[in-house]
């Protein structure tokens, strides 16, 4: 066995006392000399060109509407942005040269990387992650040799609960969703025969993300890979948990703060490693707009950026290595927009608002998923397509790291067939689209351009009004995410229901069959059988007395906020101690949570 890593001790993690600052909100700009504002068009010619269009819309347009009429009196985009006939120089009279800048420089409206693409291709990941961890290591593996760059694990639902394979709420979702972990022995099978200092993983696990962080980390020693070199994310993002996918052990404010341990102990231990993964795919999957998803993710990075001043850390110490997620949707020009200005946004407040002065602080990395909520059930081969669509705007907006969903994904976990097809088609557009070979090529259009400010003008509206609620987690403690999601939710279901949107194949251009003879991946019973039994026999194995007194050390952890809880539960996966044992031990402390009703 290699030689393990020097162990973390209590005192190297433990919090700092928080310095005295002035509190900063909004996005005010910093006392400093204003340079003159260059201005992208002149004034004589913006005049010309808005007498030109007025002209053209009474002559031209004028009589094209009398022979042939507009299918509808108004267009808007899927957030319900109002769109205009025509875009021209004359709509962009208040842009300035600094809103879009150059890439690779603030504020990385066109890139966080001067060549994006041309030097680098974004990361390619497929999810990985059903049945036992021998079933998943295999897909790992067969994904490998097609050619990912990255791998992607998704954990089942008694996982992401923080109950055991034996506990009695896991009965029949053993595997089902993601891979079974219950213990550090299945881990190691799990990554069993794969460097993890050669590899960068990603791991979707959010209430018990500390535990399995944890466990990845004893396996990397187990391979004789200090935590230092290890490189990946883990999505660990609670404040998306409570606004959208509801998968929770404990209450908010002991949930942030889990997750600002795991920020503090990886800025000061791992810096190759994202500790979290600040997510708007879910709440864009929970039925938001791309302006709330836009909206109420960047208010959740504010959120973790302001535990982390509260705890006394400098915001250039661990601003570098947080990392987004967004998911991407069918309205091709609003995605791409998205992106541009999700970085422009975030880098403004970096440096006004938190006073960053670090450029990796200020450039938003993310990953990017196709939008799994767009796929249908009905002609299901429809959705190479959409997920081609998707893929497209997420590489032209300017993604680090791209996952793409697979046909097949309304009915069950992919099967190897479907997933190859729809890592094919990142490698389509990787390598024979043309995307590399410019950064941002859709800069400068007007209508781009025009949506990038109006999707960041209504995002900080919403961050204003969280503001004044008293920041994101008392917004989510009201409940005002959560409200207006359901209401956009509500309004995209009644626009399908009555016909006024159309999804192709599930309310217009219906086929007799609906389902295509695809085959699907099914999950015998016989896994849940092999992890309780493989479970039981570890727990009959193991030092117990050991495994005590690791759990007494997390619950005095839990209960002095002044100690960082990563190296106790490190020391409790090392001992064995199952993801169970220790998610019991924050359900005693803190309370296991339940949500109040939102009307």
């Amino acid at each position: 066995m290699a030689k393990s890593a020097k162990k973390v001790t209590l005192s190297k993690v433990k919090s700092k006392k928080p310095a005295a600052k002035k509190k900063v909100v909004g996005t005010k700009k910093p006392a400093v000399a204003k340079k003159p504002r260059a201005v992208t068009y002149d004034a004589a010619t913006l005049k010309q060109l808005t007498a030109e269009v007025a002209r053209w819309r009474k002559t031209t347009l004028s009589k094209s509407l009398e022979k042939m009429p507009t299918r509808r009196p108004t267009f808007l985009n899927d957030s319900g942005i109002p769109l205009p006939d025509v875009f021209t120089q004359a709509d962009r009279k208040g842009e300035r040269l600094e809103d879009i800048g150059l890439p690779g420089e603030f504020p990385f409206t066109r890139g966080t990387q001067p060549t994006m693409y041309r030097s680098r291709l974004w990361t390619m990941r497929q999810f990985a992650g059903f049945g036992g961890p021998a079933d998943t290591n295999k897909r790992f593996k067969y994904l490998i040799g097609q050619g990912m760059t990255g791998l992607s694990t998704a954990f089942d639902m008694p996982a992401l609960m923080g109950y055991d394979a034996d506990h009695p709420m896991s009965l029949g979702e053993v595997g089902k969703e993601g891979v079974a972990i219950s213990t550090l022995k299945d881990f190691e099978i799990l990554f069993e025969g794969i460097k993890l200092d050669e590899v960068t993983t990603s791991m979707t696990i959010n209430a018990s993300a500390i535990i399995a962080l944890c466990m990845y980390i004893a396996v990397a020693e187990k391979q004789g890979v200090p935590m230092g070199k290890l490189g990946g994310t883990i999505q660990n993002d609670m404040l998306k948990e409570f606004i959208a996918q509801k998968e929770w052990i404990v209450g908010p404010r002991p949930a942030v703060r889990i997750v600002t341990d795991m920020i503090e102990f990886c800025a000061q231990h791992m810096p190759k490693w994202n500790p979290v993964s600040i997510s708007g795919y879910h709440i864009r999957e929970a039925g938001a707009t791309a302006v709330q998803e836009l909206a109420f993710t960047i208010a959740d990075g504010i959120g973790y950026v302001e535990e982390g001043v509260k705890r006394g850390m400098n915001v250039d110490d661990f601003a570098p290595r947080l990392s987004f997620f967004w998911d991407v949707h069918n309205d091709f020009f609003e995605e791409v927009a998205k992106f541009r200005a999700a970085r422009r946004m975030w880098a403004r407040i970096m440096r006004d608002r938190f006073g960053a002065r670090d450029p990796r602080s200020l450039m938003l990395r993310t990953h990017a998923q196709t939008a799994g909520v767009s796929l249908t059930a009905q002609q299901p081969y429809n959705n190479v397509a959409r997920v081609a669509l998707q893929a497209f705007a997420a590489a032209l907006g300017g993604t680090q790291s791209l996952h793409t969903n697979s046909l097949d994904e309304t009915y069950a976990l992919p099967s190897e067939d479907a997933v190859t097809i729809a890592l094919r088609t990142q490698q389509i557009i990787a390598h024979e689209s043309g995307a590399d070979r410019v950064v941002d090529p859709l800069a400068g259009s007007y209508y781009v351009e025009h949506l990038t400010d109006e999707m960041e003008k209504r995002a900080f509206d919403y961050i204003r009004r969280i503001d004044e609620m008293g920041g994101i987690i008392r917004a989510v403690e009201e409940g005002f995410p959560q409200k207006e999601i359901g209401e956009s939710a509500y309004q995209f279901q009644r626009e399908v229901e009555e016909g006024d949107r159309l999804i192709v194949g599930v309310n217009a251009f219906k086929s007799p069959t609906d389902r295509s003879n695809i085959e699907l991946l099914k999950i015998d019973e016989q896994v849940a059988r092999e992890q309780v039994e493989r479970l039981q026999a570890l727990k009959a194995s193991r030092n117990q007395a050991q495994v005590d007194v690791a759990l007494a050390k997390v619950e005095a952890a839990c209960r002095d906020e002044k100690l960082n809880l990563m190296p106790p539960v490190l020391e409790a996966v090392k001992a064995y101690a199952t993801l169970g044992e220790v998610s019991d031990v924050f359900r005693k402390v803190w309370g296991q949570y339940r949500e109040g009703g939102i009307f």
